[in-house]
């Protein structure tokens, strides 16, 4: 989606990597389509194409609905799915009373058949007061009349009064540093916690798709055309990771070593040299890497 606000046709993409972080697949829908009506469709061709009866989904709280959960299950497959905290958890809100969270710490339970694993880490707790403190000295402004009236988290508006919501204050700051997964494998919640924090790579997929392989914006309207564009951006991500597991160095750091190396013809009184490139030991090094399988 456009995070400049543009009026133009929107697309929503749908990109599937392995647990490597190789991307294994990319489908375009209609700008009006939600995230969680995306992942079944995908999984489903996927599987489809490629004669797969099981694979484990790792995804985040974004893609978490009871329809994609039941979906996933009723094709056989194990899921890994962030969850939304949207209220205090009873188990934590019980351990709370009397304890206080250690780092590290993970507390297991299970709600309308779902397995749900809890974790509290004492950085992510750091990060969130941070940002809770933020966005309660913005409200405070507003109370205060400092700045406009605007969708401000821990501010309730009335026509008469503006005031701070001190009950959803004490409810984020009761789970800072919590953080949900909820999964159908039967697995030690470590485990479930470490494949849910690869998720990482098919973030920095996006950011390489969108940034060095200028997959937005999209030049094109009709559905072909946006699909031959999308295509490239995949075919042009398999080489870029691939690049990235031979040499063990990032696509931007092996561009940056390569651009360099240049060959050419000079002319000299109408006689012509070929002047070759010039290939360092390094360079040698990460091109024999290269050369190395497909």
């Amino acid at each position: 989606m456009s995070k400049e606000r543009r009026l133009e046709p929107q697309i929503v993409i749908g990109l599937l990597v392995n647990e490597s972080g190789f991307p294994l697949g990319i489908t375009s829908f209609e700008g009006n389509t939600a995230e969680t009506k995306t992942i079944i469709p995908v999984i489903d061709d996927f599987c489809k194409k490629h004669a797969l009866q099981e694979i484990t989904v790792v995804a985040d709280a974004a893609m978490l609905s009871a329809g994609n959960l039941k979906s996933l299950e009723e094709a056989g497959h194990g899921y890994i799915v962030g969850s939304r905290l949207t209220k205090i958890p009873y188990d934590i809100a019980d351990y709370q009373v009397n304890n206080i969270l250690a780092d590290g710490q993970i507390i297991e339970t299970t709600f309308k058949n779902h397995r749900i694993i809890y974790q509290y880490r004492e950085k992510r707790a750091e990060l969130d007061r941070q940002n809770i403190q933020k966005q309660i000295d913005r409200a405070k402004r507003i109370v205060e009349g400092k700045r406009a009236v605007s969708k401000t988290k821990f501010l309730t508006v009335t026509a008469r009064t503006k005031k701070l919501n001190q009950k959803l204050i004490d409810k984020a700051y009761a789970l800072a540093g919590v953080k949900g997964y909820v999964t159908n494998l039967d697995i030690l919640p470590q485990k479930v916690i470490d494949y849910y924090h690869e998720l990482f790579k098919i973030e920095a997929n996006f950011r390489m798709a969108k940034s060095d392989f200028k997959a937005r914006p999209v030049f094109h309207r009709r559905r072909d055309s946006i699909e031959a564009h999308l295509t490239i951006v995949l075919a042009a991500l398999a080489i870029g990771k691939s690049i990235e597991m031979k040499t063990k160095m990032s696509i931007k750091q092996v561009v940056k070593m390569l651009r360099p190396v240049r060959s050419g013809v000079i002319v000299v009184n109408d006689q012509e040299y070929q002047a070759g490139e010039d290939i360092s030991p390094l360079i040698h090094k990460l091109l024999q890497r290269l050369h190395r399988g497909h």
